[in-house]
């Protein structure tokens, strides 16, 4: 298999360029032309990152929704599982998460054995991720579905004790998740602290809601930044925030 994804990942983060990532869940896609438009809108904010995935999945419409946002644009499209019947031969990779911030050995190690076979044959990018959820202030479908606690939202010591574990068993990027729908983000103190002691790209998302927090998010040390509840409710604000994560690049480079 190969690392194509993964080692852009390193190289951006190496040379300090912040990622946007769009995720985009199927069960909130009412129709075709909606997904149409958001991948429109990705295209014109020039959005790094396509993540597809949900904790359910259940309008029957994951296929064909990964598919068409193939049709639709060149933005890499990684999937983001909820469980192991999300797995798409046309993704260009898959985010193979391993739920370290929780005690479910299903969601540690289980799980990913049924699943290893037929990715095996899927030949799509295999991305070993470090998956920590924090608290956002409410009991997201992440955490209910997945029947773990989150890390505390002020417990910074805990988060990063957990993210160098995860580095250490050889998982090769760490993406810290306030879950869909949350209150409030990760905060920034937590996100300098885990990037201070761990040198893999790290994806923060969850409770981002303006370009604001967005790159607060990414000064702190995100470098991949995720959207997705918020933007279906203002979709220009994909490009807002796009402006705003990208423009960090532009200052980087000066």
């Amino acid at each position: 298999m190969t690392k194509e994804i993964l080692n852009t990942l390193i190289l951006k983060k190496q040379n300090k360029q912040k990622q946007l990532a769009v995720l985009i869940d199927p069960d909130s896609i009412s129709n075709e032309s909606g997904l149409v438009n958001i991948c429109n809108l990705c295209n014109k904010a020039k959005v790094d990152l396509i993540l597809v995935g949900g904790s359910l999945i259940t309008n029957g419409f994951w296929s064909k929704c990964v598919s068409k946002i193939k049709s639709l644009t060149t933005i890499p499209v990684l999937l983001f599982p909820g469980n192991i019947m999300q797995v798409h031969d046309e993704a260009d990779a898959i985010l193979f998460l391993s739920m370290i911030s929780g005690r479910n050995s299903e969601l540690l190690i289980g799980k990913h054995v049924l699943a290893a076979p037929g990715l095996k044959k899927s030949g799509i990018e295999v991305i070993p991720t470090a998956y920590m959820i924090v608290d956002g202030g409410n009991i997201t479908s992440v955490m209910y579905m997945s029947n773990t606690m989150p890390i505390p939202h002020d417990k910074n010591n805990i988060a990063v004790c957990t993210a160098m574990a995860g580095e250490m068993l050889g998982l090769q990027v760490m993406y810290m998740d306030a879950g869909s729908g949350a209150l409030n983000p990760i905060s920034t103190s937590m996100i300098e602290e885990v990037r201070k002691s761990v040198d893999t790209p790290i994806f923060v998302g969850g409770g981002i809601k303006t370009a604001e927090q967005a790159l607060a998010t990414a000064n702190a040390g995100a470098d991949i930044v995720v959207i997705g509840n918020a933007f279906e409710k203002n979709p220009n604000l994909i490009l807002e925030i796009s402006n705003a994560i990208h423009g960090i690049a532009t200052i980087n480079l000066i």
